[in-house]
């Protein structure tokens, strides 16, 4: 019997199963094993499987949760808004001033130049231009601008944004050039033929008709911003957290319990912040 004489129920089901296998192996049981590690039992030599609370109790109640959460959300907050305004900047300009659609790819294709090598490389290259001798501060003193070495431009909380930014602009950039071409440009002869100003076409036009490109890339950036951890370790110098590092250094110390239950909070975590941009925005309407 093909496929074309089963019920149409039957078939939807077998053409999903294979998809479905294949999320359920790599996605879904990772996700349960980590959620049952989360409540083993862990000492300073061993763990062992059990069903306790111990490591949500501990998670929840400590105070330096609470500064690690604070700290990660501070770098998504920054991060997400100068990835925004530089990825709208880059989209607008590609999408509305750029005419020619071989310009528009050549472009295109040279934002995506930085991605042809890895992240940690890409990180690594700010460490010798904000440097105490970097390029940065020998241009600045010789310009007579200071006196003295910036201290704050590596190994602090601007360094670490700088690198975030640096890593996930793409990543507005694309979904929001995305959208943008897809606006239909009538829309916008008819705004300025009603007298509507370059600011008010921006405003009233553009931006409602962008808010899915911008959502899309405000989702990749939070969610790959809350889950770093190498981008903090080495551009903060040690110096500061986030929930990310967190867990790497309980993996580090083999407290895989502690580690499982901060990855499950930070699941949940990162699963309310979608579910609330998702209600702001929806996505598949306005698509």
């Amino acid at each position: 019997m093909t496929l074309a004489r089963l019920p149409s129920a039957v078939t939807g089901w077998l053409l999903a199963t294979p998809l479905a296998l294949v999320l359920g192996f790599f996605l879904v049981l990772p996700i349960l094993m980590i959620v049952t590690v989360s409540f083993w039992t862990a000492t300073e030599w061993s763990y062992g499987p059990d069903f306790n609370l111990e490591n949500y109790v501990f998670l929840l109640t400590s105070p330096v949760t609470l500064q690690v959460y604070i700290k990660t959300f501070t770098y998504v907050l920054l991060s997400w808004f100068f990835c925004l305004t530089i990825g709208f900047t880059v989209a607008f300009f590609l999408a509305f001033h750029v005419r020619s659609l071989v310009w528009q790819v050549a472009l295109f294709l040279l934002c995506t130049i930085p991605f042809w090598t890895s992240n940690i490389i890409r990180m690594i290259s700010w460490i010798p231009f904000l440097g105490r001798n970097g390029l940065a501060n020998s241009t600045l003193i010789e310009l007579g601008l200071i006196d003295a070495p910036l201290e704050w431009l590596l190994f602090s909380d601007f360094a670490v944004v700088l690198a975030f930014v640096h890593l996930y602009t793409l990543f507005m950039v694309v979904p929001i050039f995305n959208t943008m071409m897809r606006i239909d440009r009538s829309l916008i002869e008819a705004a300025r033929d009603a007298g509507a100003s370059g600011f008010q076409i921006l405003t009233n036009v553009i931006i409602p008709l962008t808010k899915p490109g911008i959502m899309i890339g405000s989702i990749f950036v939070v969610t790959l911003v809350m889950g770093d951890f190498i981008t903090v370790r080495f551009m903060s110098g040690g110096n500061s957290a986030s929930v990310g590092r967190v867990i790497s250094n309980e993996i580090a110390l083999l407290q895989y319990p502690a580690a499982a239950a901060s990855a499950v909070v930070l699941l949940i975590t990162v699963l309310i912040i979608i579910a609330a941009m998702l209600r702001a925005v929806d996505i598949r309407r306005e698509l």
